[in-house]
C-alpha cells in the first residue's frame, strides 16, 4: 500500500444512513401526495432547535425533512413510513414548524421550497443531512459526504430495507 492510500485508511471509519428517499415510492404507491416529486425539485430540508445527543466532538442540532399533505393523509403516512424502520421511519414532528424551530418554510436550509396547499400540514422526519452537519461540528481534517437529496446508491429495493 503506498503513502497516500495508507494515510486515507488509518483511522478511518465509514458508516450509511438512512434517507426519506427510501420511503417516497411507498407513499406514492398508497396514494400520498409526494410534492417534490410532483414539483421536480429536491425535497425541502431545515435546521431545527431540536439538540441531538453529542458524543465526542460531535454536537449539532436535526435536521429534518419535510412534505405537505392533509391532516387525513398524515396518519396514512405515518403509518406507511413505520415500516421504514431502519433506513428512515416515521416523522418526528407534524404540524407548526415554528414550534421545531423553523420559521419560514419558504426558505429551506438544504434542497428546494415545495407548494404547501391550503389545508395541508408540513410533516417533517429525521433528515440524513444531520451528519454533515455533525461532521462539521467536529473540525475534522477529512470528510467525505453526499450532497444534500443525493444520496447512497445500491441494488437492495426500498421494500426490502422493510423486511431486514
Amino acid at each position: 500500500m503506498d503513502e497516500v492510500t495508507q494515510f486515507f485508511h488509518q483511522g478511518m471509519v465509514s458508516f450509511l444512513l438512512g434517507c426519506s428517499f427510501s420511503f417516497e415510492n411507498a407513499m406514492l404507491a398508497s396514494g400520498l401526495p409526494v410534492r417534490n416529486i410532483e414539483e421536480g425539485k429536491n425535497v425541502s430540508m431545515y435546521i431545527t432547535n431540536i439538540p441531538c445527543i453529542p458524543s465526542g466532538p460531535f454536537a449539532c442540532p436535526m435536521v429534518v425533512s419535510m412534505r405537505p399533505m392533509k391532516p387525513e393523509q398524515a396518519v396514512r403516512a405515518v403509518q406507511v413510513t413505520t415500516r421504514f424502520h431502519l433506513t428512515h421511519g416515521a416523522p418526528i414532528h407534524i404540524g407548526s414548524p415554528d414550534e421545531i424551530g423553523i420559521k419560514d418554510l419558504s426558505r429551506p436550509d438544504f434542497g428546494d421550497p415545495v407548494t404547501i396547499h391550503p389545508g395541508e400540514v408540513p410533516l417533517f422526519w429525521a433528515c440524513g443531512v444531520t451528519s454533515t452537519l455533525a461532521a462539521l461540528s467536529a473540525s475534522l481534517p477529512l470528510v467525505i459526504t453526499h450532497a444534500p437529496g443525493h444520496m447512497f446508491v445500491s441494488d437492495l429495493k426500498d421494500e426490502q430495507m422493510t423486511l431486514m
